[in-house]
């Protein structure tokens, strides 16, 4: 029987377990990555760990997220990761150099390796054949510090790709169709791979928009093959020693094969407020938009950037539109700044952001009350922009540029096919990697300025807990809606400020009502529906609710890294056995649970009564993390078993 890639890399990797779909496995990491708001935490709870140096094949420190410096915060834990970074054995890419998921793919991925990113976009690295995961800071911190990491093993879904896109037509278009097919929900315990003579016509720039917003399925990761292609933007990047080939076997296996004809894919849209909430361009042509963001880690390549200006050479923007830009990379800026592209840009009207997060995270670029904005980043949850009212739909970078000249959205494929802008990966990048400072070889003092803390500890379980439902919470619940980005993650590294905002945007009073109780020695547990914790990967929404007294979170299903997470954390994810029972739980119900340490050693339920009623739980843990909430998270199983 063959193999897909999938299982090729984890056999390769793997340190603990077997390869049978839905036991639990350890495999070696590779390479680490992080980014500025969530790697403060990630590096202080390594510093925490007691480990001199970083045991991984490479790990690197990106600052992308909190570039606005408005205020001392992210000034002074952008100094922190610096000097910390310098010390322990990280890379360091300075603000300025870029996305972490385009940099990384740049400068540093290889096919077969595998990469933990603490950052839910990590397997933007699938583009170029690794095996590339998303988890929390601390998880990452561990693997940094040689450990393995524990996932489930995977059941792999083939989307077997035929024929080629269609001019104005985009890899962003494929994956929003993949999204309209497997939706955001259901979707955990997979990894989706892709094949087919398709896979050959897509470079891989394109491949890896597709695996970035695989993100937004709930799939662990996704992954292409390693082929020519690979070889060459690796070549251009001066970087070919690093490919191998890495292709499925003819006879490999799946769990489920969907084939799509790229020749069929048509221009798509992701609708409010969620990625998959997807129809066709055609059906939304003629829509009013006030506001157009070009770029993102999912579209912000030389080849989505060039073909932007390619469009917008000679004309401009739409008056009612603020049409914003922002390279993905300083490779990327460099690039398009010295072969025109960028004055074609500036020319149109477009306002030239960093090569940043930015507008993707809220950071800045907010659109009008009730504007409608296009967007081709990844995510367009309810408030994620910074504006309440706004309407944000994701698109093709094609489309943003067409619908920026016109002022309302356009369907591309009405333009003529002689007017496409064909653009190609180049033979040869410029390579500068003078903004990426390595370790040093001797000790520096490590910069510590008044908003980092302490790395959070929570007790051992307790056997018995008393407390309230603090909150009672519907389908879908972002890690966005438990804690707010935007201008709120400067607060990352100090815990008990940025807890103060947990759930601000759902249930403003949640905070200080949760704080309050435990002061009292009141726990909190939140109760939700469907899909709890989608969205980043930042464990904060796991940190800060600990931090409120909060130790069980009930829901109808978990989200991947969310669960692991509330795990790390000491906070015990549980699903009802009933999903009737959700029905009757109310926000200021009286819960109780004993023999809470005996159920999770051993047991698969737990009891808890609720309002007066005993509710029957599933425990959402494997052997091993059932041990880490016995330690009370697992900085203390880490910290016994050294």
């Amino acid at each position: 029987m063959g193999e897909s890639v999938t299982y090729k890399i984890l056999r390769e990797h793997l340190v603990d377990g077997t390869l049978d779909p839905g036991s639990e496995i350890g495999i070696r990491i590779d390479q680490t990555l992080t980014q500025d708001a969530t790697g403060t935490m990630a590096y202080l709870q390594f510093e925490a760990m007691g480990i001199p140096r970083v045991k991984t094949e490479l790990s690197v420190s990106y600052v992308d997220h909190n570039t606005l410096q408005m205020g001392f915060e992210n000034a002074d834990d952008h100094r922190y990761l610096q000097t910390m970074n310098a010390n322990f054995g990280i890379h360091y890419s300075r603000a300025g150099n870029g996305i972490c998921h385009q940099v990384h793919l740049e400068r540093f991925g290889r096919p077969g390796a595998t990469l933990l990113g603490s950052d839910s976009h990590t397997p933007t690295g699938g583009g170029i054949g690794m095996i590339a995961i998303g988890a929390g800071g601390l998880d990452v911190a561990v693997a940094m510090g040689g450990g393995p990491f524990y996932l489930a093993c995977h059941r792999v879904v083939n989307i077997m790709l035929t024929g080629s896109l269609r001019p104005w037509v985009s890899a962003k278009d494929v994956i929003l169709t993949v999204l309209g097919i497997l939706t955001t929900k259901g979707n955990v315990g997979t990894v989706v791979e892709y094949t087919g003579p398709g896979v050959a016509t897509l470079s891989v720039p394109e491949r890896a928009t597709i695996t970035n917003m695989g993100a937004e399925l709930g799939v662990t990761t996704s992954v292409f093959p390693s082929d020519e292609v690979t070889r060459a933007f690796l070549k251009a990047q001066g970087r070919e020693a690093a490919w191998i080939e890495l292709v499925p076997d003819s006879d490999a296996v799946y769990h489920r094969t969907i084939e799509i004809d790229l020749a069929s894919v048509e221009p798509m849209v992701a609708c409010p407020h969620s990625p998959d909430a997807i129809k066709r361009a055609a059906e939304l042509r003629g829509m009013k938009i006030t506001q157009v963001a070009i770029g993102s880690c999912t579209n912000a390549s030389y080849k989505d950037l060039a073909t932007v200006a390619k469009i917008l050479a000679g004309k401009k923007a739409h008056p009612d539109v603020s049409l914003i830009v922002a390279p993905g990379s300083r490779q990327v800026f460099e690039m398009i700044a010295r072969d025109g592209s960028l004055a074609d840009l500036i020319a149109s009207g477009a306002r030239i952001m960093e090569s940043a997060c930015g507008f993707c995270i809220g950071s800045g670029q907010a659109p009008v009350t009730e504007g409608v904005s296009l967007r081709t980043n990844n995510r367009n949850f309810e408030g994620r922009s910074g504006t309440e009212s706004a309407q944000v739909y994701l698109v093709s970078p094609e489309l943003a540029a067409l619908s920026a000249i016109a002022g309302e959205l356009v369907n591309p494929l009405e333009r003529p096919v002689a007017e496409y802008p064909s653009v190609a990966v180049p033979d040869r990048f410029i390579v500068d990697d003078s903004m990426i400072v390595p370790p040093s070889p001797t000790p520096v003092d490590i910069f510590r300025g008044p908003n980092i803390g302490e790395p959070p500890y929570t007790e051992p379980l307790l056997d018995s807990i008393a407390g309230v439902v603090g909150a009672r919470l519907g389908d879908k619940i972002t890690t966005d809606h438990i804690m707010p980005a935007g201008a709120r993650l400067k607060y990352r590294s100090n815990i008990p400020k940025y807890a103060q905002f947990v759930f601000e945007g759902v249930d403003p009073a949640f905070a200080a009502a949760a704080l309050a109780n435990k002061q009292k020695g009141v726990y909190t547990a939140v109760v939700a529906g469907q899909s709890y914790g989608q969205g980043s990967s930042r464990e904060h929404a796991a940190i800060c609710p600990m931090h409120l007294g909060v130790r069980l979170v009930i829901a109808k299903s978990f989200e991947r890294i969310h669960s692991a997470n509330l795990v790390n954390f000491g906070i015990v994810p549980l699903v009802f056995a009933n999903p009737t029972d959700y029905d009757a739980i109310v926000k200021g119900d009286a819960f109780t649970v004993s023999n809470l340490r005996e159920a999770v050693k051993s047991m698969k339920t737990v009891t808890v009564k609720i309002g007066g009623k005993n509710c029957e739980l599933e425990i959402v843990a494997s052997e091993r993390q059932r041990e880490i909430l016995l330690a009370g998270g697992l900085l203390n199983y880490t910290k016994q078993a050294r």
